[in-house]
């Protein structure tokens, strides 16, 4: 009967770690912060022409697809920081308002910058400036 309780105990501790918010916050396809030529990183936008009547959020995913897992959901006027696109599909920075710093970068590499992070269909976002 013991083995069992410490066999069940682990069961719910692997299970723990397994939903944590850490594993869902993990990108599949980091978020990369492109050299080139003394011009900005990114750029600000915002979320936008998502239907009241429709789902009413913007999936934000782990990688630049709809085969990615979500992440979270964003809905109109959301800002967001926009990085590399691949596709269809942009990169993005949110949660951390209009407080960004762009700066040109000498190579290239995964966006170091606070905020959370993932991928969204360009088709919801509208270019602010940058």
């Amino acid at each position: 009967m013991r083995n069992l309780s410490v066999a069940a105990v682990l069961m719910v501790s692997a299970t723990a770690i397994a939903l944590s918010p850490a594993r869902a916050n993990e990108l599949d396809v980091p978020v990369m912060e492109l050299a080139s030529d003394d011009l900005d990183t990114c750029a600000l936008g915002k979320v936008a022409g998502l239907k009241k009547d429709g789902d009413g959020f913007l999936a934000v995913r782990s990688g630049p697809g709809t085969n990615f897992r979500k992440l979270d959901e964003i809905h109109n006027e959301d800002i967001v920081w926009l990085f590399e696109q691949k596709g269809n599909w942009i990169g993005i920075v949110y949660g951390v308002g209009y407080d960004m710093n762009c700066s040109a970068v000498d190579h290239d590499r995964p966006v170091p910058h606070r905020g959370k992070k993932g991928w969204v269909h360009e088709n919801w976002i509208e270019f602010l400036a940058g």
